[in-house]
């Protein structure tokens, strides 16, 4: 049977995007640490800030997001969202992220990391109230060791498959914000042979001193945003680690913003943040990583 011209064009156009997004789970069973956690992971759309967030992950997964055969270029990103932790900010920050490398020639793979267990409906709010709550800043504490071993376990996933995606294993990158910054620059630290980041990018993170690890002798490269008002003052972990970086030699690029503000990820606000993706894609035109390896 054949079908009609317009119910063909809308399925030539729903199975590609739907194919696109399968999700992988990057551990055989449930995840180490968190074995008994059962809660369902939901989404919940925060119309004020006009945010879509994931929460209550419990099972970390990766989106997948191909490119073009035609216009593929080998290399792999992995996209780790924001969320203090409490959720994802899984479009401005991940799928959003995941669709402008996409077109560039970009194999990305958006991660779906441990989160802390939120009982409401808004994990925002709960979030915001865990800021001045020593009992679940404590509580929280013991999670980001799980969220961080997620993106470890992703990129080892992403290797181990390279194959499979038409990826180089030895060009295969990790960019993350805020928290999703967390993740992607602890992957810069304390690597092996199988999770070590080909090249890294925290972008706004919320990366302490006291959350480093050991920087290795061939520590990878790293690419840095940040604005200078951000709310929660995590200008200064950038620069910790710009100067880290410098100081062992190693390549790194800084991007300081003296306006955007915290979480601006994809969002328009007619500032020069809203071009900070286009200087991460020329950062990995200087790598050579946007063409195919002869």
């Amino acid at each position: 049977m054949r079908l009609p011209g317009c119910l063909f064009l809308l399925v030539a156009f729903v199975f590609p995007a739907a194919a696109q997004e399968t999700r992988i789970n990057i551990y055989n069973g449930p995840a180490p640490g968190s074995e008994t956690w059962n809660w369902p992971e939901k989404t919940y759309n925060f119309a004020a800030l006009k945010l879509t967030m994931v929460y209550n992950v419990t099972n970390p997964s990766l989106a997948v997001f191909r490119p073009d055969p035609s216009n593929a270029n080998g290399t792999a990103i992995i996209v780790c969202p924001g969320g203090g932790f409490y959720f994802l900010s899984i479009d401005n920050e991940g799928n959003e992220v995941a669709r402008w490398l996409q077109k560039q020639g970009y194999t990305v793979f958006v991660l779906r990391y441990r989160t802390e267990f939120v009982r409401g409906e808004n994990p925002f709010n709960e979030m915001m109230a865990s800021m001045t709550d020593t009992a679940k800043q404590a509580k929280l504490r013991l999670v980001i060791p799980m969220s961080v071993a997620d993106g470890k376990a992703s990129i080892a996933w992403v290797r181990s498959h390279a194959s499979e995606y038409k990826v180089n294993p030895d060009r295969i990158g990790i960019i993350g914000f805020s928290a999703g910054g967390t993740v992607a620059g602890s992957a810069a630290f304390d690597y092996t042979p199988e999770n070590k980041p080909d090249f890294v990018a925290p972008i706004y993170a919320f990366l302490p001193d006291s959350l480093q690890g050991k920087m290795m002798t061939d520590a990878p490269p790293m690419f840095l945003v940040c604005a200078s008002d951000d709310q929660l003052n995590l200008a200064t972990h950038s620069i910790s680690l710009y100067n880290k970086w410098l100081a062992a030699k190693k390549p790194v690029e800084i991007h300081l913003y003296t306006r955007g503000g915290h979480g601006f990820g994809m969002k328009i606000q007619h500032l020069p943040t809203d071009s900070w993706i286009e200087r991460f894609a020329e950062w990995l035109v200087l790598l050579k990583l946007n063409k195919p390896a002869k």
